[in-house]
């Protein structure tokens, strides 16, 4: 008796479906890049999406019920979110970022906000008299080219705000640190000490005079005290709380070392990994200590994957380390630095590639740019197959090659923000005749190429409307310059979305799991209170986030819900 019972409530009681989202003003690019519209989504219990609506589910009805019979119910959804019209879209992708450098610039000083030397120097000593216990003032940030200073900062300049414990601060792009004389002192730098390949020491009378450039910056960076884990935790949640904040779902890391890796794992086997990284491993070493001769499985319901190997091939323009194919026409004789010879860059992409391995090189300048298109036409007669080779930044390419990324199938993942903070920078180090290949979206795409946007967070902000913005409008947030720098290069917005969307999870071989709002994908999506393809250039920089969804869950609310 009690097991009819049972049946019979099983049989009257209203069976759980999926989550849905309806009333919204849905929209993604399909597999061809064409957008797509949809008012509703519904969402399985694996937090992948099964089905687009066009129009609102029908409202729950009782049945009649017939006598002698139970009643029944049609299913009711476990979770139903009314999305009173707000824009549904997918979830952005940063296709190139900095996890761990995001959160260390939020627990350590950060001057990037600083607009002259002064102005640094206030906040540097603000900072290291808040923090009187601190061994090491660490920070990141500065720009020397904001500051109209004309120069790189020195020692001498950090000496006299601070003298009594060592200070180590890395330029905003990540490729030159500044150093005051205790930190010298500590790392054991003399005017006997040499450059390193890939990296020069700043000298001034024979001396070094505090800024490292590159590779040089290791001579400082071994010496300065290591992080706790308890810290890399903290530094991680700091970043994922920014980055879903922003509307990003998903971000291709660049460069994980084995301590990034391990703190993402302690992330996912907590429970508080709540988007998807796509690691790039900081060289072979890394690669060789996480994933034992393969990439590894996805992790953490496709939250995590190490697949791919980041190379560096030259340095950057701001620090004039970028690897030129003619001198810096802000200094003469100066072509910036190839760190790889070409035959070490072709073993590395080869012990990469012939374990499976993703490869993703830096290259900035031109000559770097044609050494890696070089290396690439080599390594696939041998490796051949779908690779995805990546060059990352791409900034500067001679226009003759850029036909050539599209022949070897080579993904340009490029940052729009970068070209709106270099423009001035960079005519300065190429001077006029040799922009046309300058931050060349466009002139990529019309060759046949693929674009993946990113932000290369925190060298600058990871919000993605600011990247749209710049992507179609080649303008900064004053809309200057008026027409926009180099406009024959601005892409559309359809462009750009797949950019941050489409592209960026096809870049990291994670296009059959997420970047679209399609049947058989996770439901990664964000609502915004704007449709940015109705956006002027000014409002899309102005479009909020409302909601952050990962997986079906959501992850973030601009109301705290």
């Amino acid at each position: 008796m009690r097991g009819l019972l049972w049946a019979a409530l099983a049989l009257t009681t209203p069976a759980q479906a999926e989550t849905v989202v309806e009333n919204v003003n849905g929209i993604t690019l399909n597999a061809d890049g064409k957008v797509e519209r949809f008012k509703g989504l519904i969402i399985g219990d694996d937090g992948k999406i099964t089905r687009l609506l066009q129009g609102p589910l029908p409202s729950p009805v009782i049945p009649k019920c017939k006598k002698g019979q139970p009643c029944t119910y049609p299913p009711q959804p476990k979770f139903r979110l009314d999305g009173k019209g707000r824009t549904l879209m997918p979830g952005f992708i940063d296709a190139h970022g900095h996890v761990m450098g995001l959160g260390w610039q939020a627990l350590t000083l950060d001057l990037s906000a600083a607009t002259s030397l002064d102005d640094a120097k206030a906040r540097i000593k603000a900072y290291a008299e808040a923090n009187p216990s601190q061994k090491w003032i660490i920070g990141r940030g500065w720009n020397q080219e904001n500051w109209s200073l004309g120069r790189f900062p020195t020692a001498a300049d950090l000496d006299g705000v601070i003298s009594d414990r060592p200070v180590w601060l890395e330029r905003v792009d990540g490729h030159a640190g500044w150093a005051n004389s205790a930190a010298m002192t500590a790392a054991g730098i003399s005017a006997k000490s040499v450059s390193p390949a890939g990296g020069r020491i700043e000298m001034t009378a024979a001396k070094p005079n505090g800024v490292f450039i590159d590779a040089a910056m290791d001579l400082i960076n071994k010496h300065v005290p290591q992080p706790l884990s308890k810290e890399r935790d903290l530094a991680f949640v700091k970043a994922q709380d920014t980055l879903l904040r922003f509307g990003i779902t998903g971000i291709a890391d660049m460069g994980t070392s084995t301590d990034d890796w391990l703190t993402y794992r302690r992330a996912g086997d907590g429970g508080y990994l709540r988007m998807r990284i796509f690691s790039y491993s900081a060289g072979l070493g890394p690669m060789l200590q996480i994933a034992s001769g393969e990439p590894t499985p996805w992790l953490y319901g496709d939250k995590l994957r190490l697949g791919g190997v980041k190379i560096y091939g030259d340095g950057a323009l701001g620090s004039r380390g970028a690897y030129l194919k003619a001198a810096y026409a802000d200094k003469p004789g100066e072509r910036g630095l190839q760190f790889l010879t070409d035959a070490t860059l072709r073993n590395q992409m080869t012990r990469a590639t012939m374990d499976g391995f993703q490869l993703a090189i830096h290259a900035i300048g031109d000559a770097a740019n044609a050494q890696v298109l070089d290396a690439i036409d080599e390594i696939s007669q041998t490796y051949g197959g779908d690779r995805r080779w990546r060059i990352e930044h791409a900034q500067i390419v001679d226009p003759a090659d850029i036909p050539r990324l599209a022949k070897s199938n080579t993904i340009a993942s490029m940052q729009p923000v970068h070209q709106v903070s270099d423009r001035t920078m960079a005519e300065a180090r190429l001077g006029p005749d040799r922009l046309k290949g300058a931050y060349a979206w466009a002139s990529i795409l019309r060759a046949g190429g693929k674009l993946a946007f990113g932000s290369d967070v925190p060298v600058e902000s990871a919000e993605p409307f600011a990247g749209l913005s710049a992507a179609t409008t080649r303008t900064d947030a004053k809309g200057e310059p008026f027409g926009g720098w180099q406009p024959q290069e601005r892409v559309t917005i359809e462009q750009a979305l797949a950019g941050f969307t489409t592209n960026a999870a096809y870049a990291s071989f994670a296009e059959g799991k997420t970047g679209r709002i399609a049947p058989g994908l996770h439901a990664d999506f964000i609502l915004v209170d704007r449709d940015p393809l109705f956006a002027t250039p000014a409002e899309l920089r102005t479009i909020k986030v409302l909601e952050t969804w990962v997986g079906g869950v959501r992850m973030y609310s601009s109301g705290g819900k």
